[in-house]
């Protein structure tokens, strides 16, 4: 029989806090003696078997399941009924060999040969590991889990697969302690597609909306009490109360709880133990394959994993709606939320993709009627040019006639409609992305997961130095000084600030190289290299630049996990909120910056003739005869679009690739036995592991912050961020469903700090968009010409262009771009413009910034339909956890009441599924 309550909440808690513990084998009442032939019993740790292998001597095969039946395919126990929930694996090498060999010599050579090995290194860390496995099982056992042993084996090597299973006692503890949530009342399901509701009432058909089978009910719910556990519905079904997913999260939380060492040395979890090589891998076990079955079958008989793949993950699916409730089921809210935000993201992308694809071909389509390039072309030797070196010769401006054309495309009255629409876009489609997650997160009983339940890292309780009363609920925990931590953050942000310093050098580097390549190209001579040399320069040094962004943005990552690691943070939310604010300030300065050089300082430290600006003996750059902004468009798209390509690239062949190598490995192990089918737990240890969801996430936001920061140059950004996303939606989609490992399936309410740094972005966008129209863009400067000279912009060109100072005699009266009078000195139009310019940034950015705080104010965070589910499910769960009428009368005048039988508790009255029937008892008014 399995322990009572009290004796399990004990035995568990001595486990998990004495770390330097060690089991002994347990009695038959134990957890791990019971003989259902299902797991591995505790006698079997107490002997060896002598045909098994001695580098792992704490398994053995226990002579008690020779009589039980052939194991089945699935994911359960070789009883056909105990359900897996976690899988460990472990390889070892196997030594029969090198015995038969040793066996084969004389008796000296043997006798020097056997001392030269056993004080092997190597020998000496593989017995480590093995003491580490058996006394981390041993804990895993006294834990409460039960456990059953597969091997897969030739001659080289032998791969162990430990399935573990928690029975229902230990999920019922750990419900409790781990605050899951349990279902009180059924309710409808909610529609999670706005489009859907929009174009049902249009009465127009809905090519996006698919019926996908076995959707999960949606319920009300509340944290789950033992106590109280006739009142939630389905409580008799001991197979399917807890789902696979929760059943997967109580086992991972005893496994990172669990010790195999001591204390001091941080020898706690399955995690260490996985990074120390004892396992090779820990996961959970897929819902059987992906594929659907040769016959046919009806859809709502297909498991979880097939749904997902044939209605979410495969290609022809990427204009469907994302099953949300069947990926929250699978893979937990942290991954499903992490699907509804692209999902949400890649849906609000298709108005604004739109809407900058008209404004190129209104540019496109207006480019013939602009009057300053038609004046460059047809000025012939009218504008001789300064030269662009101290070596090179005047040029005419009419050479650079077709780059004034193509220069319109991205600088015309349009782009600054369609950069304002974008600050207005970011803004509303953040304020709806929260509706949508308060909305989402009720759904799945996430609301207030992080102010309730979020305790400390099993790493950082492992580690932590002292134990301090937790100022909240006032019991001791591990803790670790505050100004310790404080110091080592500042250390680490030194470290940071010399990356940064490292990107800053690469920027110089690379604009150099700029300069000697069009430098380079100027001396050829060649007309046509003259001409595009600028667009040549460009071009070559943004890939130059693109492959340096790729590869310190790999170093970077690396560096911030381990100052990260170092800082000691307390939660899982508060490390990886200090990890992703490492890296997103690095790759922000490292893809951004070359942007913002081109838009905002290149072209404004030139100077004149005569007293030009230099760098390292180098004359500072100007911007090309387009202007700056189709430079900046040009390193947008190159650094965009190039790093999604490469993103994608990698995202689609390194898996199968892993893949490939995983399989290989283990069908040299399988040997003769290949051709058997496969097991569910040697499937998926052929899979990748699940690498998580950080580079996803960050690959988005810097996408985000691309197009709406440089809108006003790029207009086509978010056309090509849509048409990513698309592919990256299934690509993403692919991955979990058919090419990694199932991963624990983890809580969150929101999508943490990447939400403060997309708003972030979308108010530094408006500053950046405003400076970029007043500063670079020509917008401003023809504005004021027409003003005060002329509506059509005739003469327009030669307005712009200044005459050589009298002091420059190596090309008298040649020409340069820049409102100067003939002593270099600035005219009065520039101070006029000026002036207009600052006005314009300030008139732009309180604009803005009033009808985003308005529509901030005007869209609630929490929709009123929702406000008002939170509040019934409120008083269900008041109503359900409540003791009776009685009890809490008595509590007023007698102090606490006696706790009730667990009989009285059983005959309460469950709350009614249908909602019409109350309790039978109802708990005090207030």
């Amino acid at each position: 029989m399995l322990r009572k309550g009290s004796e399990l909440l004990k035995g568990d808690r001595e486990v998990l806090l004495d770390l330097d513990y060690v089991a002994e084998a347990q009695s038959t009442g134990g957890y791990g003696s019971l003989q259902n032939g299902s797991y591995i019993p505790a006698r079997c740790f107490a002997a060896v078997d002598e045909v098994g292998d001695d580098d792992d001597p704490m398994y053995s095969r226990c002579n008690a399941r020779s009589n039980q039946p052939v194991p089945q395919l699935g994911n359960y126990f070789r009883d056909g009924r105990t359900k897996i929930d976690f899988v460990l694996v472990w390889e070892i090498r196997s030594r029969r060999k090198k015995r038969g060999k040793t066996k084969s010599r004389g008796n000296a050579e043997g006798a020097e040969a056997a001392p030269a090995e056993e004080n092997n290194r190597s020998e000496r860390r593989k017995a480590q590991l093995a003491q580490w496995r058996e006394k981390f099982v041993q804990n895993l056992e006294s834990a409460g889990l039960l456990m059953e042993k597969e091997e897969t084996a030739n001659e080289k090597k032998t791969i162990h697969f430990l399935k573990l299973s928690a029975p229902w006692e230990v999920l019922l503890y750990y419900a409790e302690e781990l605050c899951l949530r349990a279902p009180l009342q059924a309710q409808a399901n909610l529609d999670l597609n706005t489009s859907a509701l929009v174009l049902k009432r249009l009465c127009i058909p809905n090519v996006m909306m698919e019926s996908v089978p076995n959707r999960p009910l949606d319920y009300y719910t509340c944290a789950f009490r033992k106590s109280k556990m006739n009142r939630f519905l389905g409580c008799n079904d001991q197979q399917s109360f807890f789902t696979n997913a929760q059943r997967h999260r109580v086992v991972y939380e005893i496994l990172a709880r669990t010790v195999y060492g001591r204390r001091k040395r941080a020898e706690v979890g399955v995690d260490r133990l996985v990074n120390e090589g004892v396992y090779t891998a820990a996961f959970p076990l897929h819902e059987g394959p992906f594929q659907l079955p040769k016959h046919e079958i009806r859809p709502d008989e297909l498991n979880q994993r097939q749904i997902l793949y044939h209605y979410w993950a495969r290609w022809w699916k990427w204009y469907k709606y994302q099953p949300l409730d069947h990926i929250r089921e699978y893979f937990g809210e942290k991954i499903a939320l992490y699907f509804a935000w692209l999902g949400f993201y890649t849906a609000w992308l298709l108005p604004a993709a739109v809407v900058g694809t008209l404004v190129f071909v209104s540019g496109v389509l207006s480019m013939g009627s602009n009057a300053p390039a038609k004046d460059i072309c047809n000025s012939e030797a009218s504008y001789l040019m300064c030269p662009l070196c101290n070596t090179c010769k005047a040029w005419n401006m009419s050479d650079t006639c077709t780059m004034a054309k193509l220069g319109y495309l991205f600088d015309h009255p349009g782009t600054v409609l369609f950069s304002v629409f974008m600050s207005f876009w970011a803004v509303t489609f953040l304020e709806y992305w929260k509706r949508k997650m308060a909305t989402l997160s009720h759904h799945w009983d996430c609301m207030d997961f992080h102010e309730e339940e979020e305790r400390p890292r099993p790493e950082f309780a492992a580690t932590a130095p002292t134990m301090e009363p937790n100022p909240v609920t006032g019991v001791k925990e591990p803790y670790f000084p505050e100004k310790t931590r404080l110091s080592r953050m500042f250390t680490g942000s030194m470290i940071i600030i010399m990356m940064l310093c490292v990107v800053m050098i690469f920027l110089v580097t690379v604009v150099m190289c700029r300069g000697i390549i069009s430098l380079m190209l100027f001396r050829t001579g060649s007309p046509v290299l003259r001409t595009e040399a600028g667009t040549i320069a460009n071009v070559s040094s943004s890939v130059v630049n693109l492959g340096l962004i790729l590869l310190m943005g790999r170093v970077y990552t690396a560096l911030a996990e381990q100052l990260t690691k170092w800082e000691m943070h307390r939660t899982q939310t508060q490390y990886d909120n200090a990890f992703i604010f490492k890296v997103f300030i690095f790759q922000f300065v490292n893809f951004y910056s070359s942007p913002f050089y081109v838009a905002f300082f290149k072209g404004r430290f030139v100077g004149y003739p005569s007293n030009y600006g230099t760098l390292f003996g180098m004359r500072n750059e100007d911007c090309g005869p387009g202007g700056c902004l189709i430079e900046l468009a040009e390193q947008l798209f190159i650094i965009m679009v190039g790093k999604q390509v490469i993103n994608n690239i990698q995202e689609f062949v390194i898996p199968k690739v892993k893949a490939w190598h995983q399989k290989r490995t283990l069908a040299k192990v399988l040997g003769e036995n290949a051709s058997r089918e496969p097991r569910r737990w040697e499937e998926d240890y052929k899979l990748v592991e699940c690498e998580g969801l950080f580079e996803e996430y960050l690959e988005m936001v810097l996408q985000f912050g691309f197009i709406t920061i440089f809108v006003a140059a790029f207009p086509l950004a978010p056309l090509f961020a849509l048409l990513n996303n698309w592919v990256e939606i299934r690509l993403d989609a692919h991955k979990f469903a058919c090419e990694y490992r199932r991963p624990v399936a983890e809580r969150a309410q929101n999508i943490g700090v990447w939400f403060n740094i997309l708003e972030a972005l979308s108010h530094l966008s408006v500053i950046a968009n405003a400076f970029l129209i007043a500063f670079t863009s020509d917008f401003l400067p023809r504005l004021l010409y027409q003003y005060k000279f002329d509506d059509g912009l005739n003469g327009y060109v030669n307005f712009t262009l200044a005459y050589a100072p009298r002091n420059y005699t190596e090309n008298p009266m040649c020409r340069y771009k820049a409102f100067r009078d003939n002593n270099g000195d600035y005219s009065l139009f520039y101070w006029e413009l000026l002036g207009v310019r600052l006005g314009f940034i300030i008139a732009f950015e309180h604009v803005v910034f009033f009808v985003l705080r308005a529509i901030d104010w005007i869209v609630p965070d929490v929709p009123e339909s929702l406000e008002l589910k939170i509040k019934r499910e409120r008083y269900l769960a008041k109503q359900a956890l409540a003791e009776n009428h009685e009890a809490l009368l008595g509590s007023r005048g007698r102090g606490p009441p006696p706790a009730a039988p667990a009989a009285t508790a059983r005959t309460s009255s469950p709350v009614n599924v249908a909602g019409g029937e109350q309790p039978a008892t109802r708990p005090l008014e207030a």
